[in-house]
């Protein structure tokens, strides 16, 4: 997928509106807009804002690499292992 995707695609599956994504990152809903139909791209400092905000890398939002991550500092380590047993409950290990 290409950044505008990714973006649009994020956006989506934490149910944003393009007005929503836009007050969280400070920009107007326009540059979402413009962003998700590739007419511009974000700026680098832009794009390390929205790689911190949705927890994915780059990487992930320029397409370069499919992992995606999820924030785990702080935790303990019994939750940790909760995370883990529920990780491997949903992919069927």
């Amino acid at each position: 997928m290409t950044l505008n995707e990714n973006i649009k695609q994020l956006r989506m599956a934490r149910n944003l509106s393009q007005v929503d994504l836009a007050k969280a990152l400070g920009v107007t809903k326009q540059s979402i807009s413009n962003w998700e139909n590739n007419n511009i791209q974000p700026s680098i400092d832009m794009l390390i804002h929205l790689a911190e905000y949705f927890s994915v890398s780059t990487d992930y939002l320029l397409g370069l690499d499919q992992r995606k991550y999820v924030e785990i500092s702080g935790l303990t380590d019994q939750q940790l292992a909760h995370i883990a047993d529920i990780i491997n409950d949903i992919q069927g290990n």
